[in-house]
């Protein structure tokens, strides 16, 4: 082992604790839900899950979960092309696409995954990337093990010209479409995530498809956390902004609203689709996904197809949270999203400012994690409150009381 390494990671790390900085990982004794057990035993509310509809211990998911690992086995031992596909990971591929309005879909281990192997498979060096500044990490991995040209736009900003967002002078997007760099590309991709993790706000999809089809390019969306709620009938962002089925190619999770354990996809075109059978590595390099998540994202989709019930409550939830939030006098970030960032930037020491406030209301029953650099920008500090459907109106309104509590003793409010 390197000597000069590990003192020198000692080093980093000590500085991470000095500055407020350093992440711990909090233990929970329980299943995921809206009341969870802590270490020691501790009954808390969760208020920080992607748990979206509160389906990650679904009485129905767990039991087609189990009984799938009857029918089919514990895992493949293999990727898909080899010996790793089975009936039941087609059938789940052809209910995401009738779902979301796409012609076929593509499994993947994570998310993650499926963002790692979209952008290589279709772009060289000849073509161009054009990304939000704001997009996911795991979008701007994948976008780095591709060879096109990277062009970043300014947060959601559609228009030409330069615009500042967070501290950053960059581009709107048709500044970008319209540039002779990206003009003279041989194909042109803009990426984009659906709803932005930290912030809770979503992108304009209709008008970024209306620029795609002005400027002849590609659209890519995250909807990681859009899909199985946002949109009138929880069919994610393209739902919502009027262009549902319309998208070329749309990455999510099953890690988050369907149902919460793991597993992804891309979803979109045919042709696109084909193509990322032949070409995309973490899907030809990685073991199947395994047979009970399979069997808990379709029980999932039954669900989700009999009724909108779910999304309708979270909508609710987080509407009720965000106006009671705001009378309170707290700094919210504007959206319509069960993501409600709770902002200490304009505070000394905001980083770990966030990080106390988070620790204090653990105290008070209340399960949240703070966020600061390098998670979000310095001066960005935050509490990202996540509200579910599982969630009762009891439990929204005991948080805000603890909220109010925390806050007054830290002289916030």
């Amino acid at each position: 082992m390197s000597k000069k390494l590990m003192a020198d990671l000692r080093g980093k790390l000590e500085e991470l604790k000095e500055e407020g900085l350093y992440k711990k990982e909090r233990i929970i004794e329980s299943e995921q839900g809206p009341e969870i057990e802590v270490s020691g035993g501790k009954k808390v509310l969760n208020f920080c899950a992607n748990n979206y509809l509160g389906l990650s211990s679904h009485p129905e998911v767990l039991k087609a979960a189990k009984e799938m690992i009857d029918h089919r086995g514990y895992g493949l031992s293999s990727v898909r092309f080899i010996c790793g596909t089975q009936d039941i990971h087609r059938d789940l591929e052809k209910r995401m696409s009738d779902f979301l309005g796409t012609d076929d879909t593509i499994l993947y281990a994570a998310c993650f995954d499926a963002n790692g192997g979209v952008f290589d498979p279709f772009l060289d060096r000849e073509c161009a990337i054009i990304a939000d500044q704001l997009n996911h990490a795991s979008i701007i991995d994948g976008v780095r093990l591709c060879k096109a040209k990277r062009f970043i736009y300014s947060h959601c900003n559609m228009g030409k010209g330069e615009h500042e967002f967070d501290g950053k002078t960059l581009p709107g997007l048709e500044e970008v479409l319209s540039s002779p760099e990206a003009r003279e590309a041989k194909y042109r991709m803009i990426c984009t995530d659906g709803v932005f993790s930290m912030n809770g706000d979503m992108a304009p999809i209709n008008d970024i498809v209306d620029l795609a089809d002005r400027y002849d390019a590609i659209v890519m969306v995250d909807d990681a956390h859009a899909t199985g709620f946002v949109g009138e009938t929880g069919r994610g962002t393209p739902e919502y902004f009027g262009v549902h089925g319309e998208v070329d190619l749309v990455t999510t999770t099953f890690g988050k609203a369907l149902g919460g354990a793991s597993g992804g996809c891309t979803t979109g075109k045919q042709e696109l689709i084909d193509w990322l059978r032949q070409a995309s590595r973490p899907y030809l390099f990685s073991n199947t996904l395994a047979p009970s998540v399979v069997g808990g994202t379709l029980k999932v989709l039954d669900l989700l197809s009999k009724t909108t019930d779910l999304r309708d409550r979270v909508e609710k939830n987080q509407k009720y949270f965000r106006r009671r939030m705001a009378e309170e006098g707290f700094e919210i970030l504007e959206g319509d999203h069960p993501i409600v960032p709770i902002m200490f930037g304009k505070y000394p020491n905001d980083a770990a400012l966030a990080q106390q406030f988070a620790d204090d209301l653990l105290k008070e029953g209340i399960y949240v994690i703070g966020f600061f650099y390098p998670v979000v920008a310095r001066g960005q500090s935050r509490i990202r409150v996540q509200l579910s459907a599982a969630h009762t109106m009891e439990h929204i309104d005991k948080a805000i009381e603890a909220f109010v509590k925390v806050g007054k003793k830290h002289g916030i409010l």
